[in-house]
């Protein structure tokens, strides 16, 4: 039996919005350059069908340029992450942010100056000031 849908990008889906919210409209040659030079070397068919896969689900929209089409990207950064970080909290961390705060601190090294920044964002929030 298949897997259900997501509802958020595979990886490579990922690599490839990122790729494109750094810098778009690209062709599928650059997006293609730009995943190799992250050490991610595929085939130019395999590029282009996974491109036409996120145009389908609405992650990009494609352009017809003379003979070539440029891809960008349909969905924000912010939006994506917003989902997919939502998904995690309520999937794994059952809706907790302390549990997700206290397994960010076991799992990676903060240096003094994250923490400060951490510490000041969280008065923020406490002070009622949601613009972070």
């Amino acid at each position: 039996m298949a897997r259900p849908a997501s509802g958020h990008p595979t990886e490579l889906e990922l690599q490839i919005l990122k790729v494109l919210w750094q810098h778009a409209p690209q062709p599928v040659s650059q997006v293609r350059e730009a995943l190799a030079g992250q050490d991610r070397k595929l085939a130019h068919t395999s590029v282009i069908t996974t491109l036409n896969t996120m145009v389908r689900k609405a992650y990009l929209e494609r352009v017809k340029n003379g003979k070539t089409w440029l891809f960008s990207p349909r969905v924000a950064e912010a939006d994506v992450s917003r989902r997919m970080l939502a998904d995690v909290v309520d999937r794994v961390f059952d809706g907790s942010a302390k549990s997700v705060l206290l397994s960010l601190f076991d799992n990676r090294e903060l240096d003094h100056d994250e923490l400060k920044e951490l510490r000041q964002l969280i008065n923020q929030k406490l002070k009622g000031q949601t613009q972070i």
